[in-house]
């Protein structure tokens, strides 16, 4: 037969044994703490402040310590909602703000300030406003760094006593009313249009100039070409003139050739259609007498008798003297011919009498 009160303490031993079990497991639980990197905890003992736990394996006072909720030591960004401000030029404009910090001391963002992320909010919109009301509305846009660094300057020495360091504030937008912004659309539409308008100008005035230019470096060049090919063509036609001129006396041409050339050329002055009148030089008759007396001179050794020339005596007949006789009447008959010729071919009938001064003009 079982002994009930044996088999009763048992059982309350062994229950015993369990929450004794169970209690040392609670206390070792509670006397380890295991803090991540990163993070910080604060101890307080018996209500008050005791210590910070830094990252790691930490021990406790169980029942004594209490680890109060762990505070993030790394950087934090937040994005506030936009915030309506009024600028210096009474235009009311909302502005999206992001705010960087971090925590830097965690007892003092535990029993400095009750909700820091609130604080910094509030702090950071009202120090907007101050900064923004002083600003008009052009030079809020465009004012950005300056705003920035304005506010940066402001939260960091506000929040340096909360554990707390705000490394940068920036401003995400800056909406103005949407009659401005149609406003600010024509402005910079028409802007774009002033500034499209003078870059065409400048543009064409650019074109206009490098064509004038082109133009008369074309002139330019042209014009020394012209020069270069007048003074070789001078030069060319001094030379030609020089080699005749050389040729002419080194052949030594006596009259009669001169004044065949000169009967060749005459018939020349009339070739010109331009020509209105034709003025018959007085040289012309002494070139048909210089003929006449050429072919004459044959003649008279013959009528005056025997050369005197020592020598074998060279008789002469009197066809020579009929051969140069008419050769004589050919030439002045060609002389009237010539002159005929050219009174035809000029308009008017401008030409020589005969008889006349051989240098008159005749109408």
């Amino acid at each position: 037969m079982v002994d009930v009160g044996a088999f009763i303490g048992q059982i309350f031993v062994i229950v015993l044994l369990v929450v004794l079990a169970i209690f040392v497991i609670v206390v070792i639980f509670r006397s380890i703490r295991i803090i991540p990197q990163a993070y910080a905890g604060v101890v307080e003992r018996l209500g008050r402040y005791q210590r910070t736990l830094q990252p790691g394996l930490n021990l406790l006072v169980p029942f004594i310590d209490r680890l109060r909720p762990l505070v993030d030591m790394r950087e934090q960004v937040v994005s506030f909602p936009p915030q309506p401000v009024i600028t210096e030029d009474n235009l009311v404009v909302s502005i999206d703000t992001v705010v960087y910090f971090q925590v830097t001391d965690a007892r003092a963002a535990t029993y400095e300030i009750a909700n820091y992320l609130s604080a910094v909010e509030q702090l950071t919109t009202t120090t907007l406003r101050n900064v923004v009301g002083g600003l008009n509305l052009e030079e809020a846009l465009t004012s950005r760094d300056n705003i920035n660094g304005q506010l940066r300057v402001v939260l960091d020495e506000a929040t340096g006593k909360w554990g707390l360091r705000v490394s940068r504030v920036e401003l995400k937008a800056i909406d103005p009313p949407l009659s401005i912004q149609d406003s600010m659309e024509k402005q910079m539409r028409a802007e774009r249009d002033r500034r499209a308008a003078i870059l065409t100008a400048e543009g064409s005035k650019q074109s206009q100039i490098l064509e004038a230019e082109g133009r008369r470096q074309a002139e330019i060049l042209r014009a020394e070409g012209d020069k270069q090919a007048a003074v070789l063509r001078a030069q060319g036609e001094a030379e030609a003139i020089e080699m005749v001129f050389n040729a002419i006396h080194a052949g030594g041409p006596d009259d009669k050739l001169l004044a065949y050339q000169y009967l060749q050329t005459l018939p020349k002055i009339s070739e010109s259609p331009s020509s209105k009148l034709w003025i018959i030089p007085s040289e012309l008759t002494e070139a048909l007498k210089g003929i006449g007396d050429a072919f004459g001179g044959r003649a008279a050794p013959t009528s005056a008798g025997p050369a005197s020339t020592p020598g074998r005596a060279r008789p002469r007949s009197s066809s020579a003297a009929d051969e140069a006789v008419a050769a004589a009447h050919e030439a002045a008959s060609a002389a009237d011919e010539i002159a005929t010729q050219a009174m035809d071919a000029t308009p008017g009938g401008v030409g020589a009498a005969p008889g006349e001064s051989s240098g008159d003009i005749v109408r």
